[in-house]
């Protein structure tokens, strides 16, 4: 029991100390005067793809038309949508120049949507930097200078920023803020910066900045046109192509609310989930770590103390327990996530385990994921 005990403790340590070394590397958008000064200068694309975005576009635009950077053009890409979307757009369109709407092309075959829509909004663009955004984000005030400022400091071509994630569901506040635990608590930021490692790839689909020039040279979201994870595959596709890739903390620039009901919770996640953790090389050892290091600690106590374990061997067991919510609750106060999700940590992270799997099955059977009217 003790070797067990060990095991235990050793696992669940793990993503507590990459989590402490990561909250180092993964800072917010970069705020250096002189690097806003210069950023200032630069031209900047703002580009959404909208489907379906009839309650949430307005929203998104007005956030963006009180930027303080002087120069940018905000693009909108209405992807068929059967709501009013279009129309919304376009009042913003008739009273101010810089907001544009396109109307999509019939989505070819083996794309998918967003990639589709993200590749058009593209080569409509006039300007050398491109800001996709999802239609959810609301952006600060000085977002986007910021944005084109931390580019100047990181020096890769795409770099993608984590908004902060409202949450309203208990699904949403138990699930969601997995992303930053997950991120920083098993990539090495350090080593991801220093290598072009595909496997090293991150980012997140709700924020992008990418250099045009080299963005169109490597074909874009046409090289992930199968894709339904850009967050992943759109950073492997720079790495892939010999360019650099960067990540950081736009939680203090943006918002977004994902997700608006358990249902889409489950959905969003099961929906992309092959194109991350749930494959065959990954699912087996993320499974060991996430499961072992924050769900096992716990049963593992009282099945220990049920069995009669010595008290050193409970002390280990009650150490890996309380130390696997520190990620947790340093999170919460730093990304502003909710304390009960926290609180209810070993719960969601089985939860999140079980969807991978779900998802690997699904796979094998052939069914796919429904998402916004699409398979």
């Amino acid at each position: 029991m003790i070797f067990y005990s060990l095991v235990v403790l050793l696992i669940a340590i793990l993503p507590v100390a990459m989590f402490f070394k990561n909250a180092i590397e993964f800072l917010p958008a970069c705020s250096e005067t002189d690097l806003l000064n210069r950023a200032n200068s630069e031209r900047v694309s703002i580009l959404i793809p909208a489907r379906n975005e009839a309650a949430s576009i307005g929203h998104a635009i007005e956030a963006i038309l009180q930027n303080s950077h002087p120069n940018f053009e905000v693009i909108v890409l209405d992807d068929h949508s059967d709501d009013e979307t279009a129309s919304e757009v376009q009042a913003f369109a008739a009273r101010d120049p810089r907001v544009r709407l396109l109307e999509s092309n019939a989505l070819p075959a083996l794309w998918n949507g967003k990639q589709h829509a993200c590749w058009q909004l593209a080569n409509q663009s006039q300007y050398e930097w491109l800001l996709f955004l999802d239609a959810d984000v609301r952006l600060a005030k000085d977002a986007v200078s910021r944005c084109v400022a931390e580019q100047k400091r990181r020096q890769a071509p795409l770099i993608s920023g984590f908004p902060m994630q409202e949450t309203g569901t208990m699904a949403e506040k138990i699930l969601i803020p997995l992303m930053h635990y997950v991120l920083l608590g098993y990539l090495p930021i350090d080593l991801m910066r220093s290598s072009l490692g595909v496997g090293l790839a991150a980012g997140c689909g709700q924020l992008f900045f990418a250099d045009k020039q080299v963005y169109m040279s490597m074909g874009g979201h046409s090289a992930i046109r199968d894709s339904r994870h850009d967050g992943i595959q759109l950073p492997r596709a720079f790495r892939g192509a010999g360019h650099r890739t960067d990540i950081f903390d736009a939680s203090d620039i943006a918002r977004c609310r994902m997700y608006a009901s358990t249902k889409e919770v489950y959905n969003g996640l099961l929906k992309n989930a092959t194109e991350g953790i749930a494959n065959a090389r990954l699912i087996v050892p993320f499974t060991i770590l996430l499961i072992g290091g924050s769900f096992l600690p716990g049963p593992s106590m009282v099945w220990g103390y049920l069995a009669g374990a010595s008290s050193i061997e409970l002390a280990i067991l009650f150490v890996a327990f309380a130390i696997s919510f520190v990620p947790r609750l340093i999170a919460c106060k730093r990304f502003h996530q909710s304390y009960i999700g926290a609180v209810l940590h070993p719960f969601g992270v089985f939860c999140f385990v079980a969807i991978q799997w779900v998802a690997i099955f699904r796979k094998q059977l052939g069914l796919t994921t429904k998402w916004r009217g699409r398979a």
